[in-house]
C-alpha cells in the first residue's frame, strides 16, 4: 500500500503539467504569541506578499502559497527578524524557532532547499563570529610587547578562515549544482562588499546548470547575467560561449534495467543521449514512443542513444509497453516512481526529456515530435 500511495502521489505531481501547486509553511515560534508573521516571495530586488497570519497563543502559525518551481521566500516578522526559505511546489515545511533570535535560532523540516539555505546561513554566521573575534584581538592587544608576532599569527588565521569558507562555498555549489541554494552561496559577501566566491569556473557551472533547470527564475537570470559580466571584465576570449559550454551539468542516474542490472547514465558518455522520462501506463508517453523508435533507427548508427527512465510502479505494465512499442534501447526504473531521478531533473510532467551531448552537457530539453529530429540532424550531420 505504501508503494501504491507513493506512486499515485508522484503521478499526480507529474500529470499536473504547468499548474501551480500548493505549498505550506507552518510551525511554532516561541515568544511570538499574537504577532503578525508574513511570507513574502523574494525577488532579485523586491518582495511580493504571499500570505500573512497572526501567531496564536501557542506560538503556532500556518501560511500557504502557490509555486511551479523552487522559489525563495522570506518568513518574517519585520525587516530585522526573518529567515530565508527555499520552497518547492507541494512541500509542507515546518519551522521552529525563537522570536528573539529567529535568524540564528531556528530549524526547518519538510523542505530540502530550506535546509540547505539554513546550512549556508549557519556556516556563514559562525565564520563571521570567528573573524570578528580575531579582529577584536588586533584592537585590544596593540600595546603587547610581542604584538607584531601575534598580529602576524592572527592575520594568518584570519586569512585561513576566509579561504576555508570560500572553499566550503565552492564545494557546496559543486555538490548542489541544481539547487537554487547555490545562488545564495555565490552571493554571500564579506563586510567590505566583495563576493566570497570569486571563482569563475564555479559560477559558470552553477549558471549553466541552473539555467538549464530553471530558465524562468529571476535569481538564475541574475546569476547568469553577473557571470557574463565577470567574464567580460576579465576579457575572456570566449565570453558567452563559455557560459553556454555547460560541461557535465547533468546529474547521474543509476537504476535497474528490465533484467535487474543497474545501468548508469554516465556509462553512455561519448554518445548523444536522450534521457526520456515516461510511464508504460501513460497515454502521452506511448504516443511519443513511435517518434523515438523512428529517430533511434535513423540516428543510432551515427552515435545516438536513448536512456529511458520509467516512473511506473507496475513491472508488468512497464515490460509489456517496452515489448509492444519495440523499445530496443536502455530502459530503467525502480518500479517505485524513480523518485530521485525525477527530482534531480525537475520533471513536472511526462513525457519529458533532455538531450545530452557526448560530455554529458545538456543541449536541449523537451524535444517533441519533429523537434527531436531537427535537433539530432543538427548535432549528428
Amino acid at each position: 500500500m505504501k508503494k501504491l500511495f507513493f506512486a499515485v502521489a508522484i503521478l499526480f505531481l507529474l500529470y499536473s503539467c504547468g499548474e501551480k501547486t500548493n505549498f505550506s509553511v507552518s510551525g511554532t515560534i516561541n515568544g511570538a504569541n499574537g504577532k503578525m508573521i508574513y511570507l513574502n516571495e523574494l525577488k532579485v530586488s523586491s518582495q511580493i506578499p504571499v500570505d500573512s497570519v497572526k501567531v496564536d497563543n501557542k506560538g503556532q502559525f500556518e501560511l500557504k502559497g502557490n509555486a511551479t518551481e523552487p522559489t525563495f521566500y522570506l518568513l518574517k516578522f519585520n525587516d530585522h527578524n526573518f529567515v530565508t526559505l527555499l520552497l518547492d511546489s507541494t512541500e509542507h515545511a515546518t519551522v521552529a524557532g525563537s522570536y528573539q533570535n529567529l535568524p540564528s535560532d531556528y530549524s526547518v523540516k519538510g523542505s530540502l532547499g530550506s535546509k540547505l539555505v539554513r546550512e549556508l546561513n549557519i556556516h556563514y554566521t559562525d565564520v563571521k563570529h570567528q573573524l570578528d573575534s580575531l579582529s577584536n584581538l588586533f584592537d585590544t592587544h596593540k600595546q603587547d610587547a610581542n604584538y607584531d608576532s601575534e598580529r602576524k599569527q592572527w592575520n594568518d588565521e584570519y586569512v585561513a578562515l576566509k579561504n576555508k569558507h570560500a572553499a566550503y562555498l565552492k564545494k557546496f555549489v559543486m555538490d548542489h549544482p541544481f539547487s537554487l541554494a547555490s545562488v545564495m552561496a555565490l552571493y554571500q559577501k564579506w563586510d567590505d562588499g566583495n563576493f566570497i566566491v570569486q571563482d569563475l569556473h564555479t559560477m559558470k557551472v552553477a549558471a549553466s546548470a541552473l539555467s538549464a533547470m530553471f530558465p524562468n527564475s529571476s535569481q538564475v537570470k541574475a546569476l547568469h547575467s553577473n557571470t557574463l559580466q565577470i567574464m567580460r571584465q576579465e576579457n575572456s576570449r570566449k565570453m558567452t560561449q563559455l557560459i553556454k559550454e555547460a560541461g557535465q551539468n547533468s546529474p547521474d542516474i543509476t537504476l535497474p534495467n528490465i533484467n535487474g542490472k543497474e545501468v548508469s547514465l554516465s556509462s553512455m558518455r561519448g554518445k548523444y543521449v536522450l534521457v526520456q522520462f515516461w510511464a508504460g501506463q501513460d497515454r502521452d508517453s506511448r504516443v511519443m514512443n513511435p517518434v523515438l523508435v523512428a529517430n533511434y533507427r535513423k540516428y543510432h548508427p551515427k552515435g545516438f542513444d536513448i536512456y529511458q527512465v520509467s516512473i511506473d510502479t507496475s513491472r508488468t505494465a512497464w515490460i509489456n509497453a517496452i515489448e509492444a512499442d519495440h523499445l530496443d534501447w536502455t530502459n530503467v526504473g525502480d518500479m517505485e516512481g524513480s523518485a530521485q531521478a525525477v527530482r534531480n531533473y525537475n520533471i513536472q510532467s511526462i513525457p519529458s526529456n533532455y538531450l545530452l551531448g557526448k560530455d554529458g552537457s545538456i543541449l536541449a530539453k523537451n524535444l517533441m515530435g519533429p523537434a527531436l529530429n531537427n535537433a539530432l540532424q543538427k548535432y549528428l550531420k
